[in-house]
């Protein structure tokens, strides 16, 4: 259940300049902060706010909109999907990382939790780069795993980056200067996947600061 002043909205509206704005601009007057808003290619609009005091108004006067079909509550996608664990780095290695990632979240989520996995093999140090800097645009991101045998210059400078904005980054034991920048590095790539979800999880009795800077 959406805790108290949050509201997730499904928006359907017609395609066109400016609906975006009247859509923001009736939340506005509502007093309403949007937290994350995502468009769909058929003009739907999933809107998550905070500090709504009057849920049937807003959303009466979203209806009252020329531009709007529909409008209906839905639950937030930290409800649905909750914190993400972000694996990157060679196939064969995520595979891996994702298989214990998966593993220990499904623990978790039996118990209540809601932790998510998402993966992408890629290669090479300034597509790799231009991704971990992605991270921390990443709604929702909270964790993520770099899996290979060699990472360094412009993906350190990425992984220090995305650090200063909250990212734990962890990784596997690999050549390159990344193992000197991670938070946490781990040989094994199905333990690796295991602690990154145990970092996260509301329901584990474990804190990166235990284990910062650490190798296992």
């Amino acid at each position: 259940m959406a805790a108290s002043g949050q509201l997730a909205l499904l928006v359907t509206s017609r395609d066109e300049p400016g609906v975006l704005y009247r859509i923001s601009e009736v939340i506005y007057r509502h007093g309403a902060n949007i937290t994350y808003i995502a468009t769909s290619a058929v003009a739907e609009t999933q809107i998550e706010m905070e500090g709504v005091r009057d849920d049937a108004g807003l959303i009466a006067d979203l209806e009252r909109l020329e531009v709007v079909h529909a409008v209906r509550r839905v639950p937030s996608f930290q409800e649905v999907f909750g914190k993400r664990v972000i694996v990157m780095g060679g196939g064969a290695q995520v595979g891996m990382v994702a298989q214990g990632a998966i593993s220990e979240a499904d623990r978790h989520n039996i118990r209540g939790e809601r932790i998510s996995v998402d993966t992408i093999p890629l290669v090479g140090e300034e597509r790799l780069a231009t991704a971990v800097r992605a991270v921390a645009r990443l709604h929702r991101a909270r964790v993520l795993v770099l899996a290979g045998a060699l990472m360094g210059g412009e993906i350190t400078d990425a992984v220090r980056e995305i650090q200063a904005a909250g990212i734990i980054v962890v990784s596997t034991s690999m050549a390159g200067s990344v193992v000197d920048a991670v938070d946490l590095v781990v040989s094994d790539p199905l333990e690796a996947g295991v602690m990154s979800v145990m970092l996260i999880a509301d329901t584990a009795r474990f804190s990166i600061e235990r284990v910062r800077g650490r190798r296992f």
